[in-house]
């Protein structure tokens, strides 16, 4: 056999299986639960948070013009410094990055 024809065929095949795994993972989304603790840790930042959800099914989004595919979320956080003592927050994050686009005080 010769050498030169092997070591060919093996970069090109390495090359080929790291193209193809570069596409097929730059095209999927980031998991719903990691956007729901990604949200809940930046949240915690201003105060204790007592609950949080979001719907686990990516939906279209426009924001300035642009089109996403997002997840919708929401997070109640406590705070010493209102009334009833708590405070309801809904989310829009980036599905394929993750990436919180918008966040709506209820």
């Amino acid at each position: 056999m010769n050498w030169k024809a092997f070591l060919f065929g093996a970069v090109a095949g390495a090359a080929g299986a790291y193209a193809v795994n570069a596409a097929i993972s730059h095209n999927m989304d980031v998991p719903a639960q990691k956007v729901l603790s990604h949200a809940r840790s930046q949240f915690k930042l201003s105060g204790q948070v007592s609950g949080s959800w979001i719907h686990m099914e990516a939906v279209p989004f426009e924001k300035n013009g642009i089109q996403y595919k997002v997840y919708r979320g929401g997070i109640t956080r406590t705070s010493p410094d209102l009334e009833d003592g708590t405070e309801q927050f809904e989310f829009v994050a980036d599905a394929t990055t993750g990436t919180i686009l918008d966040v709506y005080r209820l």
